[in-house]
């Protein structure tokens, strides 16, 4: 919203010292985004006067037409003798008053007047267009011509109103009223604890039963409509040079004389005017929704398909207008326009006004719907105030009647739904609490009055909202009004004093540990978006009935294609594993730590908490209750090489095994041991794919998977090939730990190495292997290791090698090699039992 100072000062008697920055100082504290001050007339110097042109003559030796003025401007030149100015504008004629820049004058741009040689005629002066003044689109482009009536020689920066300040207002959708100089008024008023002159009080005629017919059949979409007619325009009549500056200042085009007073009006009180030509009406107006595929041309020429939904405006012939949004050409006012031969002026003569209150959501989606955004549009949907229609279309009828010598009609037509005002009831300490401030009785109620509401009442304050605030509904909205007209800058500012002593908690540490050990692994932490879609689990090659599939989707998404929340972690680390890869980034390895989303049972509805208070422990349980479970895991994903190439080797490609392994550094950052098998889970390969399982509470508990994708899965994906994933529940990693790490024992005596190669056959786990092992060495085993796996022409078919690594020690002796043996004998009798292990060679 454009504001010009010199027009916001008809309504508040602000100080004469009072700057355009003042004024957006004050407004800002008031709550308002005051983007900018613009100042109007910066760099412009006269003498700029009103002339009269006297000669014209055609100098038609050159390229383009050029023309030779004489222009009287009485004294201002100093002589009185007449100016002599080039000229390439033709639309004036000779007896047309223009605006003269005499030599000495300096327009914007730092464009400086002066005698010159042009043409081979000397040029004493500039005609000057409203563009080259800085005044804005006039419609014509061209030299202004001012009403004939003015004196010559007169000033005409004054006369043009071309200084001034202009402050250009970010009205935000809260605070529609603000898209008026009305609204604007009141809060500058209210800013400086002056009174506001309301340009809506106005003297409004009761409705009577002759105006101009009017049907509405759908009170909800609106709710109220004034027609008021005026006839006897005099078609000729011009918009005045001041009404035609303020509409230019506020950023809008003078167009015609009825069309520039309804812009003036819904600029001055904020509620939207449209204007028919009563000669184009053909009966009654009626507003109803549209019939689905019914067709209108609007005013900019577009013939639009109407939706069933759109309120429209229509007579007897269908739609003549979008209601809220943009009237239809077939009753539009007409242009003068002058008969050559007879020059007479013919135009409309007789308008019908319409001032009506429609629905704001209606109106909105009509707008979007249409992609055809108005000024009347974005006031309708911020909110209008309803009460202001009678007023609006009275105001029309007086400046239509004052500048166009036209008649009102006795007829005053208006109809409106039963309403009530809206009332709050608020304890008057309310505010205090919000803000943390005692402002007391008096002045909250004294703001309220000042906003426009009336109060009653004592310790419990019933509040009466005014007609043009929709934006108060509830205390809380109350409160900001009271706080923000006392200033958010005096609210005390307060740092939150948490105890000392606590620190994190031991899951905080856990998750930081994980995070930790994974960089230094080599991963890459990776902060997804926690949305997606069906098509990514889609993707992942998930059955129908698979647990994550089972979405809590949001009410307004960020995005239609992931309007849920994760359930697993895997979909958007593979969307960043893809960008990288895309960028050129082959050698990746990526994690990421967060909350996954899985609703159990029915869905539950949360509560909605109080803020003036802390809520109970029993409000905060239901809104817990009402939540899905929101499991911490951890998750990777790997591609490229895992160790690059280079003098030192050849390097080695990213496998399953890797993603095995960052689930076993993830565990052991928890304190727990993993255990370890084969599995069939999307959206892993069948054959390359392990299950984690850890035991909580005697019993085990599967904690997550890792191991290469499945190929269908990474080509849907767009992966590089052999990609590998893991995923793995922190959660549940924090209940199977039985306590704080312990840290090892470090023996000082030496170590006893005994190498064990065993014969199973090849469906049998290498892990189960390992756990039998394990189990037979007994105490005396430090660590095992499978270093080879072999298959070949030297064994059976079916069968294949493992070869182990156990290394032995005691903490009080050095073993002898019978103890050793022993123990390594122990382990394979162990492995031999369980697995059907046998010994290589033997």
């Amino acid at each position: 919203m454009r504001v010009p100072l010199s027009w916001l000062r008809e309504y508040v008697d602000l100080p004469a010292t009072e700057t355009g920055r003042d004024v957006q100082a004050k407004l800002i504290s008031a709550g308002l985004e005051v983007e900018t001050v613009e100042q109007l007339g910066a760099g412009l110097t006269g003498p700029l006067v009103v002339g009269k042109v006297l000669t014209i003559e055609e100098l038609t030796e050159f390229k383009k037409p050029i023309r030779f003025c004489t222009v009287d401007v009485g004294q201002a030149n100093g002589t009185g003798e007449p100016q002599e100015i080039i000229c390439g504008a033709r639309n004036f004629a000779v007896g047309d008053k223009v605006v003269v820049a005499l030599p000495g004058a300096v327009l914007p741009g730092d464009f400086r007047i002066a005698e010159r040689k042009t043409y081979g005629r000397v040029s004493r002066g500039m005609i000057c267009s409203g563009d080259e003044l800085g005044m804005g689109d006039d419609g014509t482009h061209g030299i202004i011509v001012l009403p004939p009536e003015l004196e010559i020689g007169i000033d005409a920066t004054k006369l043009l109103e071309l200084y001034d300040e202009v402050l250009d207002i970010a009205v935000t959708p809260d605070r529609g009223y603000c898209l008026s100089m009305r609204g604007v008024a009141r809060e500058t008023a209210t800013a400086y604890g002056l009174p506001l002159r309301d340009p809506a009080l106005l003297d409004v005629p009761a409705p009577n039963s002759y105006g101009y017919p009017v049907r509405v059949t759908d009170p909800i979409g609106c709710d109220r409509f004034t027609a008021r007619t005026v006839v006897g325009l005099q078609p000729e009549a011009r918009s005045p040079i001041w009404l035609r500056r303020r509409l230019q200042k506020a950023g809008m085009r003078p167009i015609s004389l009825a069309v520039d007073v309804t812009n003036y009006v819904m600029l001055e009180l904020g509620q939207p005017i449209h204007a028919y030509d009563r000669s184009r009406l053909d009966g009654p107006i009626g507003v109803r929704r549209a019939e689905a595929g019914e067709k209108i041309t609007t005013l900019d020429g577009t013939v639009r398909v109407l939706d069933a939904a759109d309120l429209v405006i229509t007579d007897n012939r269908g739609p003549i207008g979008i209601a809220g949004v943009m009237g239809g050409a077939n009753t539009e006012i007409s242009d003068p326009e002058t008969d050559p031969e007879t020059g007479i002026v013919t135009g409309s003569s007789e308008v019908v006004i319409e001032a009506a209150h429609f629905d704001a959501i209606s109106i909105a989606r009509t707008a979007r719907r249409h992609k055809l955004s108005s000024e009347a549009s974005k006031r309708f949907e911020r909110g209008v105030d309803p009460q202001a229609a009678a007023a609006a279309a009275q105001r029309c009828v007086d400046l239509l009647v004052l500048l166009a010598g036209g008649t009102a009609e006795a007829g005053v037509t208006e109809i409106s739904a039963p309403s009530a005002p809206r009332t709050i009831t608020m304890p008057a300490n309310h505010p205090d609490k919000v803000a943390g401030v005692d402002y007391g009785r008096e002045t909250v109620v004294r703001r309220l009055q000042e906003v426009g509401c009336d109060v009653y009442g004592q310790d419990e304050l019933v509040v009466t909202v005014p007609s043009w605030r929709p934006d108060l509904n509830e205390p809380n909205d109350l409160a900001e009004e009271v706080i923000r007209l006392e200033g958010y800058e005096n609210l005390p500012s307060t740092l939150p004093k948490p105890p000392a002593g606590r620190g994190l908690t031991e899951r905080q540490r856990v998750h930081r540990r994980v995070g930790r050990a994974l960089a230094g692994a080599g991963y890459v932490e990776a902060l997804n978006y926690p949305f997606i879609g069906e098509q990514a689990l889609d993707n992942l090659g998930l059955d129908a009935d698979d647990a994550r599939r089972r979405l809590v989707k949001l009410v307004n998404p960020l995005s239609d294609e992931e309007p849920a929340l994760r359930t697993t972690l895997l979909p958007g680390l593979l969307g960043a594993l893809r960008r990288n890869d895309s960028r050129g980034s082959h050698d990746l390895a990526l994690f990421e730590t967060g909350l996954v989303f899985r609703p159990e049972g029915q869905p539950g509805v949360a509560v909605r908490l109080p803020v003036d208070r802390r809520p109970s422990d029993a409000e905060i349980a239901e809104v817990n209750a009402a939540l899905p479970a929101q499991p911490r895991r951890a998750a990777v994903v790997l591609a490229g090489a895992r160790e690059q190439a280079g003098w030192w080797g050849k390097g080695r490609p990213s496998d399953w095994a890797d993603a095995v392994e960052a689930g076993r550094t993830v565990a052991a950052e928890a304190g727990v041991e993993l255990i370890i098998s084969a599995d069939q889970h999307a959206p892993w390969h069948p054959g390359r794919c392990a299950a984690f399982h850890v035991e909580v509470d005697g019993e085990k508990v599967l904690v997550g998977h890792a191991g290469e994708l499945h190929p269908r899965v990474v080509k849907a994906f767009g992966l590089p090939a052999r990609a590998c994933a893991m995923e793995i529940d922190l959660d549940l990693l924090e209940k199977a730990n039985e306590g704080p790490l312990k840290a090892p024992r470090i023996s000082s005596f030496p170590v006893a190495t005994q190498d064990v190669a065993l014969v199973v056959a090849d469906d049998v786990p290498a892990a189960e292997v390992e756990a039998a092992l394990a189990e037979g060495a007994g105490e005396l085993l430090e660590s095992i290791r499978l270093f080879d796996v072999y298959t070949g022409d030297q064994l059976d078919e079916g069968t294949k090698s493992l070869a182990y690594a156990l290394k032995f020690r005691a903490e009080d002796r050095t073993l002898t090699v019978d103890e050793a043996t022993a123990a390594r004998d122990a382990a394979v009798a162990l492995a031999s039992e369980r697995t059907g292990a046998v010994l290589r060679g033997a």
